[in-house]
């Protein structure tokens, strides 16, 4: 909630998108005369910050007319907050989408799957699932990319055979713990909502045992 009271203060300030002018017809350009202003600082929930670019370099805001104007995916970057740029529409999207994106699309893992032996759970074919059946205790992984580009993920997971007792969803790199839960078989198959904002990559693992499967349908599972 204070991330989201502190973006709309921002955006108060007024943001550019630094999505790069290239991005833009030219008829929507205007040139003007403004001002790089180094001296302006900012803090994130009293933790200093500085803001970069989608490469990770330095930027700064800049000042026009008594206004200074913040670049947004710095900003957004800052907060935690998910932007992406959609230049077919000229729209920025900022936080949770109203429509879901599935996350089969770049998904890769050698337990993903077609086999409809495999992709079918209570009388239902979800066509291309992620199932990874256990062969002995082990335990059951696969990596996201959402790409900073989504505020949550809605994963849906279900246990087949055993129970899941352990379900760790973690920031690739950091391995810093978003969510940990259990996947009871009662449960059927059970949703689960995690804040993925300004977040590159994901990693999802479950503790298996013998006997038991990971069952999660990959095109039920979205962004948003």
């Amino acid at each position: 909630m204070m991330k989201k009271k502190l973006l709309a203060g921002a955006l108060g300030l007024s943001m550019l998108a630094s999505m790069g002018a290239g991005a833009y017809a030219a008829s929507n350009l205007q040139e003007i005369k403004a001002y790089l202003n180094s001296g302006l600082k900012f803090k994130v929930d009293g933790v200093p910050v500085q803001l970069r670019d989608g490469n990770g370099s330095t930027v700064l805001p800049i000042t026009y007319n008594g206004t200074t104007y913040l670049p947004v995916r710095a900003v957004s970057d800052a907060l935690g907050v998910a932007v992406n740029y959609d230049a077919k529409a000229g729209t920025v999207h900022l936080g949770e989408r109203s429509e879901g994106v599935s996350i089969v699309d770049g998904f890769e893992d050698m337990y993903q799957t077609k086999d409809p032996s495999k992709t079918s759970y209570n009388g239902k074919d979800y066509k291309e699932v992620y199932f990874n059946n256990a062969a002995g205790s082990r335990s059951g992984s696969f990596m996201l990319y959402p790409k900073k580009k989504y505020q949550k993920l809605y994963l849906q997971v279900a246990a087949v055979g055993k129970d899941i007792e352990e379900l760790k969803i973690q920031e690739s790199g950091s391995l810093k713990e978003l969510l940990q839960t259990s996947v009871t078989m009662d449960e059927g198959l059970k949703t689960i909502e995690v804040d993925i904002g300004g977040i590159e990559a994901l990693y999802i693992n479950a503790d298996l045992v013998d006997g038991g499967a990971m069952f999660v349908p990959l095109i039920a599972s979205y962004y948003k």
